[in-house]
């Protein structure tokens, strides 16, 4: 019998903690608060690095709260780049409720760090209102509040000194006119997406250059060159693409710019992105398991600032070999009526963003719930797409990993090396942070 570590919740018997009852919210209230955050970002048409970013603060936050209730534990935490532990009274602490403390940080993080954070104040109220019918005496109501106010001031602290407000600072992008480099698509012809996001601070990682990929195919569009064969391989499978993989592509889409055109009338269609995907891939694990309060946090949290990260390892990537789309490169000089069948992105091809951080998030997640966890994905039903079942979660990430291929914006070495890109990124992260820490709880098989 195989047995997956989950590392970092050291419980020693009898050892005394500031709080002994995690009953009063459960895991279930944590994934619902995270999805009304996956709901605001999706209304706000956030960007899959933006949404990254945010996923890892909020989830680091409450990570971080629900720490100040038990004994410290040998965490991650302490190898963040620039990150201080929280400063906060052992009084204050001793009089608060921890499992309100780690749901009511996930509101109050997502209010003071999302564009429409103000969306959440509502949903702040409505669970201090919550916790009143569950018996939380109203000192632990106002000292909770306080504890999580002081708590979310200095994660902006933090949050403020990764230089995502210096981006807007940088000289405009204007796509390279060299032959083979990425040029904006239609419909919307938008300009590219953060084209300086390996700039921002990384959690776990070394630099947004500690794993780049191998180079891409070389640009050349004569009929008899590597590069050529990839195009007509992207142009053949889609023109012949069966149900399966129409299926597949759309479940994977996770585009939050699509833009839908009737006529000369251009408008928004919001999705989720794929970060958001993810994390509602954890969450569904985490509920299947039944893990803990505490277990659920720290899972997201490992996830989120992967997922975070390996953004910003691909978007390094994306922006140094600047390649051209399929869809520019096959109406160039294959098909110029030729269309993919998912909307093409607003940033360089190489390498694909779904094959790199699928691969890193499934990678950790493995870690926690072994190689042969199976589940089903209803992320995307409220799109409309029906769900999809999974024998484990890297079938899920090789799925998601394909579907680029048959969507028609990636070519086969984009997705392939971004395989390899995501899997170095979540294994360094299980070696080096997941995987050395003293044994706590163990999930058995």
């Amino acid at each position: 019998m195989k047995k997956y570590i989950l590392v970092a919740f050291i419980v020693f018997l009898g050892a005394k903690s500031f709080s002994q009852n995690f009953e009063k919210f459960s895991s279930k209230d944590y994934v619902i608060a995270l999805k009304k955050v996956t709901d605001v970002m999706l209304s706000d048409v956030t960007s899959p690095v933006a949404a990254g970013r945010y996923y890892a603060y909020v989830t680091l936050a409450s990570k971080e709260v629900n720490s100040l209730f038990k004994i410290p534990e040998q965490s991650f935490s302490e190898s963040l780049h620039g990150f201080q532990k929280l400063q906060i009274a052992d009084t204050l602490v001793s009089k608060s409720d921890a499992s309100l403390a780690s749901v009511y940080t996930v509101y109050k993080m997502a209010e003071k760090l999302l564009p429409s954070g103000y969306k959440f104040a509502r949903e702040a109220d409505s669970i201090m209102r919550f916790a009143e019918t569950k018996g939380i005496s109203k000192g632990q109501l106002d000292n909770t509040a306080k504890l999580v106010q002081v708590a979310v001031s200095q994660m902006m602290q933090y949050v403020k000194a990764d230089n995502f407000s210096k981006l807007s600072g940088y000289k405009k992008y204007t796509p390279l006119t060299e032959i083979g480099k990425w040029q904006p698509t239609s419909p919307g012809f938008m300009q590219a997406l953060e084209p300086n996001w390996n700039r921002i601070r990384t959690f776990l990682l070394d630099s947004a250059q500690q794993f780049k990929p191998l180079r891409p195919i070389e640009f050349d569009s004569t009929k008899t060159s590597p590069f050529y064969k990839q195009m007509i391989e992207v142009y053949t499978v889609v023109n012949k693409l069966s149900k399966k993989q129409k299926d597949i592509a759309s479940f994977w889409d996770c585009n939050p710019f699509f833009v839908q055109q009737l006529g000369h009338v251009e408008f928004g269609i919001k999705k989720i992105s794929p970060g958001g995907h993810w994390m509602g891939i954890t969450g569904i694990a985490c509920l299947k398991r039944e893990t803990s309060l505490q277990q659920t946090i720290f899972i997201h949290t490992a996830v989120a600032v992967t997922l975070s990260d390996a953004f910003v390892s691909c978007w390094d990537e994306k922006y140094r070999s600047n390649r051209i789309r399929p869809e520019t490169a096959i109406n160039k000089w294959i098909d110029n009526k030729w269309k993919p069948l998912l909307q093409t992105p607003p940033f360089p091809e190489y390498t694909s963003g779904h094959s790199v951080i699928s691969t890193a998030a499934a990678t950790i997640l493995t870690n926690f719930f072994g190689d042969d966890f199976s589940f089903t994905d209803t992320t995307e039903t409220e799109f409309g797409l029906p769900q999809r079942r999974f024998k484990s979660f890297l079938q899920a990430s090789r799925e998601a990993a394909v579907s680029r291929l048959y969507g028609g914006i990636h070519y086969r070495d984009a997705i392939d090396n971004g395989v390899l890109q995501g899997e170095q990124i979540g294994k360094y992260i299980v070696k080096n942070f997941l995987g050395q820490n003293n044994a706590g709880l163990t999930f058995i098989k």
